[in-house]
């Protein structure tokens, strides 16, 4: 080829084996459904079929463009990269965008160029109707917290003081579970500036890891602490420190809530102030 266009290899760029990107290429969440017939039930996976493609962005970033196409190019290419010749079918693939606000740009875009149609189905889920892949976006933002309360919450920007009272309640049904451990620190680190408006915020996370507190003194600190217990308390000791408690206050709210000796109280402090 280029000698074909040797003519013009002045205004011609010839680049050998052209490296796509600088690191791997991964999906945020692959879900594949166990069997292609169920039809799920929750809102946030009606559109799925068999093998369903997740891409996840912060809520300081945003969905653009370039975004969109990567994605697809993600879906095409996990629909070749397999042993045997179109076993994964491209009607059994779908696509779903999860970002906090409506990316207007991109949807403009998919509307005017590409002529889609978005069309929302309810509160915080569209779907985007013309694409080679059934889409679909989720808006964290506009879902509604009796339906996904978990998601709605995955934010910044929790300002209202009865949404984190909430978010400490539910977290409370489920604060043996490693899933939601996981997430209610997320939650708390993002949001530990929003949360220094909140009264009593310092209390309340050292009676929502109580438990978590009392069962690791009770096999032992030499033992060590198990890891999602670890980043709980790691989370506590960080939130209060941000919203002006000094080591020493902290140190003591450990020895009164939870009867620990001093020496004790100051072991949890050195490891995670």
């Amino acid at each position: 080829i280029q000698i074909e266009l040797a003519e013009e290899d002045d205004k011609l760029i010839f680049e050998n084996e052209h490296q796509l990107g600088t690191k791997p290429k991964e999906i945020d969440v692959l879900i594949v459904k166990k069997d292609s017939s169920y039809a799920v039930k929750k809102n946030l996976g009606r559109i799925f079929r068999k093998y369903n493609i997740i891409e996840y962005k912060s809520p300081e970033d945003y969905l653009s463009i370039d975004d969109y196409y990567k994605v697809c190019g993600y879906a095409y290419f996990y629909k070749t990269d397999t042993v045997k010749v179109d076993i994964i079918k491209t009607e059994d693939i779908t696509i779903t965008f999860v970002c906090k606000n409506y990316p207007r740009k991109l949807m403009k875009h998919l509307k005017q160029n590409r002529m889609f149609n978005i069309t929302k189905q309810e509160d915080g889920i569209y779907y985007i109707n013309g694409d080679t892949f059934p889409v679909h976006m989720i808006l964290t933002s506009e879902l509604t917290e009796k339906d996904n309360f978990w998601l709605r919450n995955l934010t910044n920007d929790i300002r209202e003081k009865a949404t984190v009272e909430e978010l400490f309640a539910e977290y409370d049904k489920h604060k043996d579970e490693k899933l939601y451990m996981s997430v209610m620190d997320i939650i708390v680190r993002a949001n530990i500036e929003k949360m220094e408006e909140v009264k009593g915020m310092c209390e309340a996370l050292l009676e929502l890891m109580k438990d978590e507190l009392d069962a690791s003194r009770s096999e032992g600190m030499q033992q060590g602490i198990q890891q999602g217990v670890q980043q709980g308390i790691k989370s506590l000791i960080e939130a209060c420190k941000s919203l002006g408690a000094s080591f020493e206050v902290i140190e003591n709210m450990l020895i009164e809530k939870f009867s620990i000796t001093e020496s004790e109280a100051e072991e949890y402090m050195q490891l995670y102030w």
